[in-house]
Formats: structure tokens, C-alpha cells, sequence
């Protein structure tokens, strides 16, 4: 009889722990940041990672209030 856990979501990890995490930003990441960053008005480095972006998001959402509508549904990363 197998063994029958759940797996875990690559969405749900710690961005310091992804495998593509050094990678440059992607252009949905660099888009969204924009968005949030204007409404905070911040700026916002174009050469960020795609875990520090993921990071960047995060704290952008919580001081703008977005995102706050799923945030008891998904991961604090989840995109």
C-alpha cells in the first residue's frame, strides 16, 4: 500500500529556497512591481531577482492592501 501525502506546491515555498530563484525577474514580476511601487511611490530596482522580486511583491501588497483579499486562501508567495 502506497503512501499517499500530499505534495507540496513549488508556489508555497520560501523564494530563498527556489531553484530558479537568481534568475532575473520575469516581465509579469517586473509589470506588477511597477503597479505597486506607483501606488506606494516607490521606486523600484530594475535588476531585482525573481526571489527578491517575489520578496519586493510581497511587502508592496501588504503596504498597498493588495492582495489582502485571498491572503487567508494562498501561500504568502503564491502567484
Amino acid at each position: 500500500m502506497q503512501d499517499h501525502k500530499p505534495q507540496s506546491s513549488n508556489r508555497i515555498k520560501d523564494p530563498d529556497e527556489w531553484k530558479t530563484g537568481d534568475e532575473p525577474m520575469t516581465g509579469a514580476q517586473r509589470s506588477y512591481l511597477q503597479t505597486l511601487a506607483s501606488e506606494a511611490k516607490e521606486e523600484v530596482p530594475e535588476d531585482l531577482t525573481k526571489a527578491e522580486a517575489s520578496r519586493r511583491i510581497d511587502e508592496l501588497q501588504h503596504r498597498t492592501g493588495r492582495g489582502l483579499e485571498n491572503s487567508q486562501e494562498r501561500g504568502p508567495n503564491e502567484r
